[in-house]
């Protein structure tokens, strides 16, 4: 493995693009979700907000195998509120699928093989 990319520190997808640039055999498995999660705000931030925000996160979990390894590497690629309306969620899934293509070149460039799955 290259310096930057010593045993134990493979979390990142760039390390598995550079791993498979040094002629590696890489493959991953992507499973993407939309997480509900809550963020609490600090009572002393705002007087007329709730304590607890709803949210949701657009995330791709990426399953890495890297000859005998395997890791896994999460990535965000859209947060927002719960209460927003449907165009507000459709414009936000287009902007999460765009942020996802292009990771998905990134990974093609490299030659790592994968199934494109968008939300």
């Amino acid at each position: 493995m290259s310096e930057g990319n010593k045993k134990g520190e493979l979390g990142r997808i760039e390390d598995f693009i550079a791993l498979a640039k040094e002629g590696k055999d890489v493959k991953v498995a992507i499973d993407l979700k939309k997480q509900l999660v809550t963020q609490k705000v600090h009572p002393e931030n705002t007087n007329d907000v709730k304590r607890e925000i709803d949210m949701y996160l657009l995330m791709a979990h990426y399953t890495f195998r890297a000859e005998e390894e395997v890791n896994q590497v999460s990535k965000v690629y859209m947060f927002s509120f719960s209460e927003e309306s449907q165009d507000t969620l459709k414009v936000n899934t287009t902007i999460a699928n765009s942020r996802l293509k292009i990771d998905y070149e990134r990974l093609k460039d490299a030659k790592i093989t994968f199934e494109e799955k968008y939300f």
